[in-house]
């Protein structure tokens, strides 16, 4: 067997071996998404029960700032969709 298909070969179980851990982190990544999301419904209910407002603009703009702050625009990005995800929109 040449260099070359033993190289194509290697980079096979090696792509194979990435998207299986891909796989397995978005699926846990998925998960705490849906744990965030419960946890989410439940400080809204409680923020309503106690007479006040469903979300905290505050709160809000704190956690964009952090998704900003270690992951850039695309992080601000990312906190909006999990906002979206875990409120619905305004």
């Amino acid at each position: 067997m040449d260099e070359q298909v033993m190289d194509e070969q290697r980079a096979a179980q090696i792509i194979a071996g990435a998207r299986e851990r891909i796989d397995d982190l978005d699926a846990r990544l998925i998960a705490l998404i849906q744990q965030r999301m419960e946890v989410s419904a439940e400080v809204q209910r409680a923020r309503m029960a106690s007479g006040g407002r469903r979300l905290s603009l505050n709160r809000e703009m704190e956690i964009l700032n952090r998704y900003n702050d270690v992951l850039g625009r695309p992080g601000t990005t990312l906190a909006m969709t999990l906002l979206e995800l875990c409120r619905g929109r305004v």
